[in-house]
């Protein structure tokens, strides 16, 4: 009925076509739903978590030795430090008291350009950045306001995402996602402006404010035919990115590798995302660099996926939810501390905040874009100031 009305109200010209796709895309692509409507069925399930685990920050003994499981707030080189540095992009901590010159040994004495930069606490790929030069790095670093990371920049062409968990002291754990990332781009034909090729790209189309915002000095350029142009170098699901279930070429090779990672970094429940030169390469442990490993509050990103409609990604987000709580209950048993409730909103207060004002400078920084034929790097150009963020230990 209500899509009757707006194709009648289409017909008559009361509002544009490109305005009824985008109204009808509201009610029926769930995939784009706030998350807070995506998983208001679920606050049942979660609710029963916390009676059982009788704590409402049950899932910070998921993950033991990661700041409150993982689920928010924590620090990505605190997650490093847990993983095999061969596995891992060599990584430096920088902090507000770092001197330049410190940056420039390190650019010159164990890095090369370009290299990666990004918060030490993040989410989402707000404020992550690709530096080409040392007078891009001397300016994303006198305007951070906050510990950040600068890393190799991992040039693999293959982007996945891993979603693994065990119970604590079982000999083998589960794959239950693999998911290939593939990140948000239009494909010039050679006559349109970048702005009517978002217009008419069905995946950029409903995220056009934000990147007519971000691409506000590109919108005119006409890309040449077959040219591939990144709209977003985050591989990112909140940035666009194409989510491919490759759950097909699960086996026990994969499993024996994260099985091994998760028991050497003490990890039970999470996403890992990573690149890999192939996924021959993956399975056989080399070739690959985990880019990081998403703790408690992690998706399984393969709901997402074409094929899975809103109850089955309902279905499987409920599945997780309770192994979640399963394994926070045993590592409770084993002696893992939980989080007391002040603490807890303490911390998850000060995270939200955090990440409210990333997104707002996210926003506002002009974002440079590039254009590829074959499979992007994620990330992106330049930065902005960024507020600090301290973590409220327990």
């Amino acid at each position: 009925m209500l899509a009757c009305f707006f194709a009648l109200c289409c017909r008559m010209k009361l509002i544009s076509r490109t305005k009824f796709r985008e109204i009808t895309a509201t009610f029926t692509q769930w995939r784009q739903w706030h998350w807070l409507v995506k998983y208001a069925p679920l606050l049942p399930v979660w609710l029963w978590c916390c009676i059982k685990a009788r704590n409402l920050w049950f899932f910070t003994t998921a993950n033991p030795r990661l700041t409150f499981g993982g689920f928010t707030g924590e620090s990505k080189m605190e997650m490093y430090k847990l993983l095999p540095p061969e596995f891992i992009p060599k990584s430096f901590l920088v902090t507000r008291s770092t001197p330049f010159s410190t940056l420039y040994r390190i650019v010159t004495e164990e890095l090369s350009f370009p290299v990666a930069v990004k918060p030490d606490v993040g989410r989402m790929g707000l404020m992550f950045r690709r530096i080409n030069t040392l007078e891009e790095l001397r300016e994303y670093h006198s305007v951070m306001r906050a510990d950040y990371i600068i890393q190799e920049f991992v040039t693999y062409p293959i982007e996945v995402s891993v979603f693994y968990y065990r119970l604590p002291h079982a000999a083998r754990g589960r794959v239950t996602g693999f998911v290939r990332k593939e990140p948000l781009t239009v494909t010039g034909d050679g006559a349109s402006s970048l702005r009517t090729l978002i217009l008419q790209s069905e995946r950029a189309r409903h995220r056009k404010n934000e990147l007519f915002a971000r691409h506000a000095a590109e919108l005119d350029v006409v890309p040449s035919r077959g040219e591939r142009y990144v709209l977003s170098q985050a591989f990112n699901l909140s940035r666009g990115a194409l989510l491919i279930d490759i759950s097909h070429e699960k086996d026990a090779a994969l499993l024996s590798l994260f099985d091994g990672l998760s028991r050497q970094a003490g990890l039970c429940f999470g996403r890992y995302d990573l690149k890999c030169a192939s996924l021959d390469d993956l399975k056989a442990g080399k070739n690959f660099s985990i880019l990081e490993f998403n703790g408690a509050g992690a998706e399984p990103h393969h709901v997402y996926c074409e094929g899975h409609s809103l109850i089955s990604a309902l279905r499987i987000l409920a599945h997780h939810w309770q192994v979640l709580c399963k394994i926070s209950i045993a590592n409770q048993l084993g002696g893992a501390e939980i989080w007391g409730f002040r603490d807890g909103l303490n911390h998850f207060i000060q995270a939200e905040k955090h990440f409210s004002r990333l997104r707002r400078l996210d926003a506002a920084t002009p974002h440079a874009s590039e254009s590829w034929s074959e499979t992007p790097s994620p990330e992106t150009a330049i930065g902005v100031p960024m507020v600090e963020f301290r973590r409220t230990q327990n």
